[in-house]
């Protein structure tokens, strides 16, 4: 079947040729080819005003981002063959980066399959779709998962936020196969348990991987302060490396319930103290009752969703690094991480500076981190690196 054309402005391709794949609608000639003749999720042939064929896109008509390029062959729709290919392509990063299967195979737009994100926990596989165009060929993701790794499972994660902007309906739903409550994984050497179905997001996060382990150097007979815990991915591999105690500290009940699972599994449960409440209402507790700690890991959710957020963010960010700080003994160390997208490294860095002073306290980054090699960067979309982790020293002044 042939594809529609969707036609774009005088120089509305030059990101495109320069290795872009979003298409915005203010980029689409709406004489030429009106966005709302377009159905959510139908795939197009996108041309230049000149009429050049520059690939194939799926739109949706009634977002922002309008069209997202999927190949720059005209032979390569987004098929089942397309993904098998894809697929194939990523898991050899993957095999080439990580002794264990289990890893984000998917990153999106990094890895040619925007709106598509799959996390893979040995032979369980999670899949998360975000947009129309991906939704449109569900049925061909899972034949291309069976077709490349026969999966004992497959789950459906469909329930983030940007499905709604999508004018998509949210669904969790196991497609394949059975999932019990908690699923096994290993990350650093660490065997470990995942919600898959209750946790947030995919049921764990990958992203932080590489940072893990710089931390698990660290705290060898520490006493460390995990806050924002969820189920222990800090904690517990602190714990596995040799930490004294570990304090996890988070608002679900039910993420502490399966970060001490994960601390039992790793025989550290009589050394695992578990905190439930608010992050912020924790630190204030804490730092009243004179309680310090040797290492602190401040691991929050995205204060800043948007750019409207940022300075209420940065202020968030702020104010719980000062109390990570507050609650250090002489000389310790704070892991200070954000996965927002819109707060910058230096602004990180400069929220650690000025809270530092404010406490009269000096500061040594030794150590920055990133997101792991299953969260590749696209070189030419920005928003694909997000991640950072910075490893600071806070000193007395002398």
């Amino acid at each position: 079947m042939s594809l529609k054309r969707l036609c774009l402005k005088p120089g509305a391709e030059k990101r495109l040729r320069g290795g872009h794949l979003w298409i915005y609608s203010n980029e689409v000639d709406n004489q030429k080819s009106p966005l709302k003749s377009f159905a959510a999720g139908e795939q197009v042939v996108v041309e230049s005003d000149r009429g050049k064929a520059l690939g194939v896109a799926y739109v949706n008509p009634n977002t922002l981002i309008c069209g997202r390029l999927v190949s720059r062959d005209l032979d390569y729709k987004l098929d089942r063959s397309l993904l098998v290919h894809r697929l194939n392509v990523a898991l050899s990063l993957r095999e080439m980066c990580f002794s264990e299967p289990c890893y984000r195979l998917v990153y999106g737009d990094s890895d040619g399959l925007s709106g598509l994100v799959i996390d893979r926990f040995h032979d369980i596989f999670v899949v998360q779709v975000s947009t129309a165009g991906m939704e449109a060929v569900i049925e061909e993701i899972v034949a291309a998962l069976n077709k490349v790794f026969k999966p004992e499972a497959i789950l459906l994660r469909n329930d983030g936020k940007m499905r709604e902007m999508e004018g998509l309906e949210t669904y969790v739903e196991v497609v394949q196969g059975d999932i019990a409550e908690l699923s096994p994984l290993i990350e650093n050497g660490v065997p470990l348990l995942a919600p898959l179905q209750r946790g947030q997001k995919t049921g764990w996060f990958y992203d932080h991987r590489v940072n893990r382990a710089r931390m698990q150097e660290l705290v060898k007979g520490k006493r460390v302060l995990d806050l924002f815990s969820y189920v222990g991915g800090w904690g517990v591999q602190a714990l596995a490396a040799g930490a004294e105690m570990v304090s996890c500290v988070d608002a679900s009940h039910f993420a502490l319930d399966v970060a001490r699972e994960n601390a039992r599994l790793n025989g550290k449960e009589d050394r695992f103290d578990p905190l439930h409440g608010d992050a912020f209402d924790i630190c204030k507790a804490l730092i009243a009752e004179k309680e310090r700690y040797d290492l602190v890991i401040v691991d929050p959710p995205a204060f800043i969703q948007k750019k409207k957020d940022i300075r209420n963010g940065e202020r968030a960010y702020a104010r719980i690094n000062n109390f990570a700080m507050r609650l250090l003994n002489r000389e310790g160390v704070l892991v200070s991480a954000s996965c927002s997208m819109h707060l910058q490294r230096e602004s990180l860095v400069d929220i650690i500076r000025s809270n530092s002073r404010e406490l009269d306290r000096n500061s040594q980054i030794f150590d920055q981190g990133h997101q792991g090699a299953d969260h590749p960067l696209h070189p030419a979309i920005p928003e694909t690196d997000y991640l950072k982790a910075l490893f600071v020293r806070v000193l007395p002044v002398s």
